[in-house]
């Protein structure tokens, strides 16, 4: 009778992924007197409470790595020992497939050190990890793998790039997602902005890229923590469609919101420390231009201001004036910003309803800063006395940098990995 494959026994003390398997100064494994070898590719798969979908994940990648790398790649299962045993179901597995390996933390918990316990143990030269509930589509492995072959440090499955998206998602959660991507970017923008899809858990990164470097994540975005202490020069991205869960149940409560916030401000301080304020690089020809268009927008927000609400017109209240004319200068914006200052982009998300994605982002973006651009001219006209003009000027002053930021991140998505000096 055949036993069963043991467990790999979860590393312990500081989360730090090495330079090489820990065991490769050796050549046999101690407790099998098995050759130990390299592989490229190391894939976690981090899991709990995936029982009703682990199997047929482990069978899907294999089939998918067998024809791509045969013998050149190994999964690791890291469960946090899970009620439903999704550790036990893939621990059955590994007899059936050698480049299975299965981890059963009992100690610890949360995906992100689950991803970098799985690093620790890893054979590979590039480190991955990919979801256990069937979201992220395995296909595309094969373009991340060809990214970081290219020469990528990083190779990010986005969800907001050509060929990305969202399947069923509700108006809610395609907000909290945005909000949360909004708030990386106020608070660490130079991490952040690196991306296009900061919160994606489905990657593959270059083992020295993040070798030897202590690893300090919180929650369920480890990706942040790649990019705020890894060595990470070139980026790449790749498009995938986020899938509807399959079976069991999304794990994304409040508290993940807390503890990515919590990450956030951790590596913010860290970064502080470290590398002292590192100031953020604007890309100057495209603010120019924004701003030339912003200027534009300037008159068009005053003529309308004039005509709705001074007495001499139709003497329309102050805040519902502003907001009529605040809302047709974001439309003369949007036009000339489409056309001019994001032109190169613009036309490689060529169609109208690529075009109208665009302009819902901009105004959310720019409607945001209209929230503060009211508050800020009624504190500066009621309460200060200022003239309404001048006032009015100085509140669009205060949020073009505002606009100008969210804009570049978001609705024409220009990152790190494109080119943001043109």
């Amino acid at each position: 009778m055949t036993s069963t494959p043991s467990l790999v026994h979860p590393p312990t003390g500081i989360l730090q992924v090495p330079a090489s398997h820990p065991e490769l100064a050796e050549p046999f494994d101690r407790a099998t007197s098995d050759p130990i070898h390299l592989v490229k590719l190391s894939l976690v798969i981090p899991t709990y409470q995936e029982g009703q979908s682990i199997q047929k994940m482990i069978q899907q990648l294999s089939h998918l790595l067998d024809l791509m790398m045969p013998g050149e790649y190994e999964l690791i299962v890291v469960d946090d020992d899970s009620p439903d045993r999704t550790w036990n179901l893939a621990q059955g597995m590994m007899a059936d497939y050698p480049q299975l390996q299965v981890m059963r933390r009992q100690q610890e918990r949360g995906l992100s050190t689950a991803v970098v316990r799985g690093w620790q143990v890893a054979r590979g030269s590039i480190l991955g990890v990919i979801d256990g509930d069937l979201q992220h589509p395995p296909q595309v492995l094969l373009k991340l793998l060809e990214t970081i072959e290219q020469g990528a440090d990083l190779a990010v499955a986005s969800r907001h790039v050509d060929g990305g998206g969202v399947s069923e998602w509700s108006l809610v959660r395609r907000f909290l997602s945005r909000g949360a991507q909004v708030v990386g970017l106020l608070i660490l923008p130079d991490v952040v902005g690196r991306v296009s899809d900061p919160m994606s858990g489905y990657f593959m990164v270059r083992r020295s890229a993040i070798a030897n470097q202590p690893l300090s994540p919180v929650g369920y975005k480890v990706l942040l923590e790649v990019l705020g202490r890894g060595e990470i020069e070139q980026v790449a991205e790749v498009g995938y469609v986020f899938q509807e869960r399959q079976s069991g149940e999304s794990k994304v409560t409040w508290k993940q919101y807390v503890d990515y916030l919590r990450h956030l401000l951790r590596l913010r301080f860290d970064r502080n420390r470290r590398y002292g304020q590192r100031p953020v690089v604007v890309p100057l020809t495209r603010f120019f231009r924004f701003g030339i268009v912003g200027l534009s927008g300037v008159f068009v927000d005053m003529a309308i201001l004039y005509l709705l609400s001074d007495p001499t017109t139709l003497g329309w209240g102050l805040t519902r004036s502003k907001i009529i004319a605040s809302e047709l200068a974001i439309v003369n914006n949007f036009l000339w910003n489409d056309r001019w200052t994001f032109g190169d982009i613009s036309q490689q998300q060529k169609g109208w309803s690529k075009r109208l994605k665009r302009f819902l982002k901009f105004n959310l973006i720019c409607l945001a800063g209209l929230v503060l651009n009211v508050l800020l001219l009624n504190l500066l006209f009621n309460v200060f006395g200022l003239n309404r003009y001048v006032a009015n000027l100085l509140a669009i002053a205060a949020v073009t940098l505002w606009n100008f930021w969210l804009n570049l991140k978001l609705s024409w998505r220009v990152t790190d990995a494109d080119d943001l000096h043109s």
